[in-house]
């Protein structure tokens, strides 16, 4: 392997995990059938990697990254009224939800359900990503209700956070239903919602 070859290895061994990992779950993909589906041998992989959890981490760290990059670069994220942001993510993570990859769940949700009881440590990261998600939602969020509803006495945060409950437990009625218009559905009431809370 050349030096030039370590990053193309690297990222398809974080690509294998990802698509494993959402297909089978953590507890059921081994370290040997991310190899082969990668296509590196063990060796490549223990130098990356100190084990399947040290991946596992990295690939949700990179599938955050993405989204989170994503979202900053929409379109809605120019839109100088804050509550037109808010409509605008709910609506551009509605169409992220009807992608095909969506439909095997979402990996951070996924091992926050599997992991949570049994790597300490793996949870802990959960719920860090969690909390990034729901700060930068509620970022917006707090504007809007500067602007539109000063005196309202709901709390941002928890609005946020019931966003997040609300779409990954959607993922998981979509999931067990084989239907992706669960999660559509579900965030257009809360779009609902959110249209009560800010009167407009």
């Amino acid at each position: 392997m050349t030096k030039s070859d370590k990053p193309v290895t690297k990222e398809r061994l974080l690509d294998a995990a990802h698509h494993l990992m959402l297909a089978k779950g953590f507890t059921a993909t081994t370290v040997e059938q991310i190899c082969t589906s990668a296509e590196v041998t063990k060796g490549c992989f223990f130098h990356y990697f100190k084990g399947k959890e040290d991946l596992a981490r990295a690939t949700l760290e990179r599938v955050f990254e993405y989204k989170s990059r994503t979202l900053a670069e929409a379109p809605y994220r120019s839109l100088p009224d804050p509550l037109d942001r808010v409509y605008g993510y709910v609506d551009l993570v509605i169409e992220m939800s009807q992608s095909n990859i969506a439909q095997q769940g979402c990996l951070l949700g996924n091992f926050a359900m599997e992991l949570s009881d049994t790597h300490e440590d793996m949870r802990v990261t959960c719920a860090n990503f969690f909390m990034k998600w729901t700060e930068s939602f509620q970022a917006d969020l707090d504007q809007a209700k500067a602007q539109e509803a000063p005196e309202a006495n709901f709390d941002t945060l928890s609005l946020a956070e019931h966003f997040i409950a609300v779409l990954e437990g959607a993922f998981i009625l979509a999931k067990s239903r084989r239907d992706m218009k669960v999660v559509k559905e579900s965030l257009l009431h809360f779009k609902g919602y959110l249209r009560s809370l800010f009167g407009k």
